[in-house]
């Protein structure tokens, strides 16, 4: 079993709604999967929660059962699931840990600005802690949809620290609009261009993963 772990020390990168689409994609693509929330605050067992395709199983870990999380792959990875997907809180805590240990890849969600690539060094330092170094990589979330220089910088600046995931994901309402209906945007918008960034992002992170 794959595992990817969404994870940043910031809130507002779109991190929930990269893992719900990401899950999507992946199980268009063939894969069993699962997606897992790990944050207090469930917006992606929400999101399960209002899906009426049955496509990907949605859960919740609660706080108190986190500890347990290396059990709870295992089992998964027994009940046949291929991909699993884990959205983690905005916080530092040993939860988050654990989520990005469990990861093949960890992705790191920011948006185009100095204050979330600031925000980045934290998740980076603790991924590094953690042996990590190799099995991270950053996307670019949210970026304008005419390329500027701002976008051009964050990606200077976010290669500098480590591998940047391919494509950059641009801001369009259909990412809001498919999470709002409990979907993925391939599935709310399958022809649009924020369909096709996802797919290639899923893409990207099934050949890294396959690489390790």
């Amino acid at each position: 079993m794959r595992t990817i772990t969404l994870v940043t020390q910031k809130g507002g990168t779109g991190k929930t709604t990269l893992a719900a689409s990401l899950a999507v994609a992946a199980a268009q693509a063939g894969e069993m999967v699962i997606a897992l929330d790990l944050d207090p605050q469930g917006s992606l067992a929400a999101w399960g929660d209002s899906r009426v395709a049955e496509t990907i199983a949605v859960d919740r870990l609660a706080t108190d059962r986190i500890g347990q999380l290396p059990a709870i792959m295992a089992a998964l990875k027994c009940k046949g699931f291929t991909v699993a997907v884990l959205d983690t809180p905005g916080a530092a805590s040993t939860g988050v840990n654990l989520a990005m240990q469990a990861a093949d890849l960890a992705l790191i969600p920011a948006r185009p600005s100095r204050l979330d690539l600031q925000a980045t060094l934290p998740t980076i330092e603790a991924l590094v802690r953690l042996e990590m170094r190799d099995r991270f990589a950053f996307v670019l979330n949210q970026c304008p949809a005419i390329r500027s220089s701002r976008a051009v910088e964050a990606a200077n600046g976010l290669s500098s620290f480590g591998v940047l995931a391919e494509p950059t994901v641009t801001q369009r309402v259909d990412h809001q609009d498919a999470l709002a209906s409990g979907q993925g945007v391939t599935e709310y918008a399958s022809g649009s261009k924020a369909a096709e960034e996802i797919r290639s992002l899923w893409a990207w992170a099934d050949d890294r993963m396959k690489g390790t």
